[in-house]
């Protein structure tokens, strides 16, 4: 009898917790906590009221860092990759910045901002800008010569040809973009949150560290993270299945 698709990764996830678990068993002198430990621990934090509050506060600086980005880099991308000359002036720009790591901007994002909130979004907001920036001009780049062509045998105007040809051309290869820089953002919150705030996830797992090594509550705090992030993930992923947003993609 074949198992059915949804369970086989519950199944193989079920089995990597068992070995954990038993792998603590034959060394209870480990730091390391079980899955058991695990589970006590995020019990924990959800009766001392402190679960939510930090799973807030980080889902919160994800969504002013990774929108921010999101409103500028998306149309400069665009404009960028429809006008030529600016692509050129600005694209060796681009490229210096966009290897400069977001944790490389701590010093300047504390002292700009000082420790909170606004650090940390800054933060995040230099990590999603240029690859959503480069996304949305490789969208451009690649929407086929026969578009273009099309909108100018029709004499769609300016505005008619964005709305009709370039916007539905582009969305599908940005939301692929998209998705992908989310995931930056909720690891760049993570790491801000460990230096420049006293809330979040991220700063979870550092107290727990410092107070008195609570492992139990650090690998919660992976744990839920991870789990945070599949549920982005996901989320992400049910946009790109939609078919208002696959309008370039030709059905047969």
């Amino acid at each position: 009898m074949k198992l059915p698709v949804w369970l086989r990764p519950a199944l193989f996830i079920a089995l990597l917790l068992a070995a954990w678990q038993l792998a603590i068993y034959r060394h209870p002198r480990q730091l390391m906590p079980g899955p058991i430990g695990v589970a006590k621990g995020i019990l924990d934090l959800v009766q001392q009221g402190v679960l939510i509050k930090y799973v807030v506060a980080s889902l919160f600086r994800v969504t002013w860092g990774f929108g921010l980005a999101a409103l500028l880099a998306i149309p400069l991308g665009l404009m960028l990759g429809w006008y030529k000359r600016g692509e050129m002036a600005f694209y060796p720009l681009i490229q210096v910045f966009r290897p400069i790591s977001p944790l490389a901007w701590i010093p300047i994002a504390i002292l700009w901002f000082g420790v909170g909130d606004l650090a940390a979004i800054f933060l995040i907001f230099t990590g999603c800008f240029f690859p959503l920036l480069l996304t949305a001009m490789s969208a451009v780049h690649n929407i086929p010569a026969v578009y273009f062509n099309a909108g100018r045998n029709f004499g769609l105007s300016p505005s008619a040809f964005v709305s009709r040809v370039l916007y539905p051309a582009v969305v599908p290869q940005l939301l692929t973009g998209l998705r992908i820089t989310l995931g930056i953002a909720w690891l760049v919150v993570v790491a801000a949150e460990m230096i420049s705030v006293n809330s979040g996830l991220g700063f979870l797992i550092v107290d727990a560290r410092n107070a008195g090594n609570r492992y139990d509550l650090v690998v919660a705090g992976m744990v839920i993270i991870g789990v945070i992030g599949l549920l982005l993930d996901l989320g992400m992923r049910s946009l790109e299945r939609m078919k208002s947003f696959r309008w370039s993609t030709s059905e047969g």
